[in-house]
């Protein structure tokens, strides 16, 4: 019996639905069969290809930056740290410009201006644009919180000055990328840096760090450089010589303070100074350190190393006189003069008057081979070997161009340069009774016993003597004077040099000293350069400033009074 043709059309769908069912599944697994292959392949041959790919997308070698050593005076207190900022930067081919106003706002950006530069950045194929260098770690996290793609941050360290432009000068400053320009930072650079350590991270999207790896290298914090200057000197000498300059308006000005015994440099400032903290409106002259790149003609400053000389000499004694009557002496075709007719002076009144007439005839009698080799022994025109950067070396005429007048020249002041540096050092040769050592500006662990005989105890100590006659009554030099102290220094004023030889309106006010006498315990070197008005003799620039940073320095440091008195302490401006 024949199916019908309904029971038949039923039949035959039923097989076609059957067909296409098992189509589907055939399809299916062979997609499946497809997948577990691929699958297979990712997790054996194409893994390590894959792995690496992963890895450049992911994972990053990060630098670790190093801390710089820290810069300290003499009891610790900081003069240089550093402190740890960020460095926001931007990626112009994935950052989210939208949302660049979020960023520009905490920021204090033009939110405009910050679009225009990253859309122009962007089109010149730029991947590397700083956004803020150095940000504050709160301010830096506030922009990366907005997670906005493409702006990230990397940790950093700044340099900050704690007491500003006090130490400036000596210290120095680096440049925005820790590297040391100027100062001590120049000159120990490389012992201050430290070393940088590496770490391999996982990083997402927007730069954050999602995981270490590992440490490949541990960073080390550069060396802490410990200086012999006591900031409370250091403050009290700046602020005494900052005051001296703008009341006689002077062109620049430095003071140098030692340790009478050691050489040990405790207070080193110049005028005009800067803020290393912040550079706006920076100036290449207020940078330099006067105080050891400066020269100058020393003036009547160098009139104790002549009296000296002849002293050691053994041909003349504290009490030897000299005429200088009529108060003038003719070299060659030059006439030298004192202030007026002295007549007969001792040795002694030949400092106590500074005369320069008696200075000229006892250099004659020393003759310039004496002169120069008692000179160069107290360190005048020798390098200090302080180390520091641009440090003057000063000039001494070799004794074969010592004529008859420029002898007679250099035995009061003239012809010959010096740093205030490298004055102070020699000064320390009559409180290191007769010895000097290297000047130190990096503090040791023991006193440098290296010394350099220049004269005998004897004479270092006459000189002394005659150095006191000086601030005493009828010296060149009263206002040096301190209260309850024996004090001795000497008066120098020399004629700036122009470009037609010595102006005669221009000149150098100078003081050099010695406190106490008794027992010396401090050499003090003040400079003013070009100072305007009436006053502008050594004795009565210089002088007043020596006189006040030396009573709160013998103060400071607790050196009993030569009168017996309790001392009443007087902190200087700054950290105590």
């Amino acid at each position: 019996m024949n199916a019908s043709p309904n029971q038949q059309t039923t039949e035959e769908v039923a097989g076609i639905a059957r067909w296409r069912f098992a189509l589907v599944m055939a399809v299916f697994g062979c997609l499946l069969a497809a997948v577990l292959v691929r699958l297979v392949m990712l997790h054996t041959i194409d893994q390590p290809f894959l792995f690496e790919q992963g890895e450049k997308r992911t994972v990053r070698q990060e630098v670790q930056p190093a801390m710089r050593g820290m810069i300290t005076d003499r009891f610790g207190k900081p003069l240089a740290v550093s402190a740890p900022v960020v460095n926001l930067w931007i990626n112009p081919q994935q950052v989210n410009i939208q949302q660049l106003p979020l960023a520009a706002k905490d920021l204090g950006l033009p939110a405009a201006q910050l679009v225009k530069k990253m859309e122009r950045a962007a089109s010149e194929g730029r991947s590397f644009v700083y956004l803020k260098r150095q940000a504050e770690p709160e301010l830096a996290r506030r922009v990366l919180d907005h997670r906005i793609a493409g702006i990230y941050g990397e940790d950093d360290f700044r340099r900050f000055y704690p007491a500003a432009e006090v130490t400036a000068h000596t210290v120095g400053i680096v440049n925005i990328d820790g590297k040391g320009q100027e100062g001590l930072e120049l000159a120990f650079d490389e012992y201050l840096q430290g070393q940088e350590g590496s770490r391999q991270v996982v990083k997402d999207l927007y730069g954050n760090v999602i995981k270490q790896l590992q440490v490949n290298a541990v960073a080390t914090p550069g060396q802490t450089l410990a200086l012999t200057l006591d900031l409370r000197l250091q403050y009290l000498a700046y602020r005494e010589l900052k005051a001296a300059v703008a009341q006689h308006h002077a062109q620049s000005g430095s003071a140098v303070l030692l340790d009478a015994r050691t050489g040990d440099v405790l207070a080193l400032v110049g005028q005009p100074s800067y803020n290393p903290n912040n550079r706006a409106g920076l100036r290449a002259e207020h940078m330099r350190n006067r105080a050891v790149a400066d020269v100058i003609e020393p003036g009547s400053t160098m009139k104790p190393f002549t009296v000296a000389a002849a002293l050691q000499s053994g041909r003349f004694s504290p009490s030897t006189e000299i005429n200088t009557s009529p108060g003038y002496v003719r070299v060659k075709n030059k006439t030298i003069r004192d202030h007026r007719d002295y007549g007969v002076l001792d040795i002694t009144g030949v400092i106590t008057k500074s005369s320069n007439v008696g200075v000229t005839y006892l250099s004659r009698e020393l003759g310039a081979d004496n002169m120069w080799d008692f000179l160069s022994k107290a360190g005048i025109g020798q390098a200090s070997v302080l180390g520091f950067p641009g440090e003057a070396v000063g000039s001494l005429p070799y004794p074969e161009q010592l004529d008859a007048l420029r002898l007679a020249t250099v035995s009061y002041g003239y012809g010959l340069s010096v740093s205030p540096l490298q004055l102070a050092h020699a000064y320390t040769a009559f409180t290191q009774k007769g010895c000097i050592r290297p000047v130190r500006l990096i503090k040791a662990n023991s006193s440098d016993e290296n010394c350099q005989r220049v004269m005998s105890e004897k004479v270092a100590r006459q000189v002394l003597n005659m150095l006191e006659t000086v601030t005493g009554k009828g010296g060149t030099g009263t206002r040096a004077r301190v209260d309850g102290y024996r004090v001795g220094g000497k008066t120098g004023t020399a004629h700036k040099v122009g470009r037609q030889g010595y102006e005669d309106s221009e000149y150098t006010a100078v003081f050099a000293g010695v406190a106490p006498i008794s027992d010396p315990e401090l050499v003090l070197v003040v400079v003013v350069d070009a100072p305007q008005g009436k006053e502008y003799y050594g004795g009565e620039v210089a002088a007043p400033v020596f006189s006040r940073i030396m009573e709160q320095a013998l103060r400071l440091r607790q050196v009993a009074p030569d009168d017996g008195k309790v001392p009443t302490l007087q902190m200087a401006g700054g950290p105590a």
